[in-house]
């Protein structure tokens, strides 16, 4: 966790919450043993993920999103991906991460808004945002790629419609639909009966989800309201809130 200041010298503070084993990762002997996993002459259809001491029960994705604030108030919104799995297959040498390959959004179709072409950025659902009225400032994102900009449409809602607090507004039973034609729509199980019932009846074709699942994406939040700093969490994923502890000034 850094912690900024807005003046002529930049000050950081690093403190560490977990460790990686990366060199047990990165080892030859790691990547021959998972390397013989592999038959050529046959697809594999079930291969489970390396368990590596430490690192038991860690579930992979290809995108990161965190939000940070420090003790002026300042915050940074932040989201990572890679995109398609192992992005654009290229790694740097010995920095052991792929690249992202997000340009393959763009189209080669001439006269489209997202033509390829030099200064321009191909389509993405890659959206860290901020929201801030009457003083209170919140900094937010939710994963989970076309679901991104639906879930932030509720979260935002959830906030400045219903009151809730950004953890509430995390936690809140979401819908989400990922495709642009059909009456079908995902609702999650935490939305009462009687509004699926409502949908229902107005011609949705409800498509039940079970609670706490990535379906719905993955968010992070946090807010400064008052002089007060809030940090949360949802429970659909492996993320965490974590306060900055106690700084004493010289």
């Amino acid at each position: 966790m850094a912690k900024v200041k807005h003046s002529r010298h930049v000050t950081s503070r690093i403190e560490v919450h977990c460790q990686v084993p990366v060199s047990q990762m990165l080892s030859r002997e790691h990547a021959a043993a998972r390397a013989s996993l592999l038959d050529v002459s046959k697809a594999a259809c079930d291969v489970m993920p390396a368990q590596i001491a430490g690192l038991e029960g860690a579930h992979g994705g290809d995108t990161i999103y965190l939000t940070v604030i420090d003790a002026e108030g300042n915050i940074v919104s932040f989201i990572q991906s890679v995109y398609s799995s192992f992005g654009s297959g290229l790694v740097p040498p010995k920095g052991g991460f792929a690249l992202h390959n997000r340009g393959a959004l763009f189209t080669i179709e001439p006269g489209q808004p997202n033509t390829l072409a030099p200064r321009k950025r191909p389509l993405h659902t890659i959206i860290p945002a901020f929201m801030e009225k009457d003083g209170t400032r919140i900094g937010f994102g939710i994963m989970g790629g076309w679901t991104q900009s639906q879930a932030h449409a509720q979260f935002v809602s959830n906030i400045v419609d219903y009151g809730m607090t950004i953890q509430q507004a995390l936690e809140a039973g979401r819908f989400v639909k990922n495709s642009f034609r059909g009456c079908d729509v995902n609702v999650e199980a935490l939305v009462p009966e009687a509004t699926r019932t409502a949908l229902k009846s107005l011609g949705h074709d409800v498509r039940v989800v079970e609670p706490r699942t990535d379906t719905f994406g993955r968010g992070q939040a946090v807010m400064s309201a008052r002089g007060v700093h809030y940090g949360a969490s949802e429970p659909r994923h492996d993320g965490a809130a974590i306060p900055q502890g106690a700084i004493r000034k010289p």
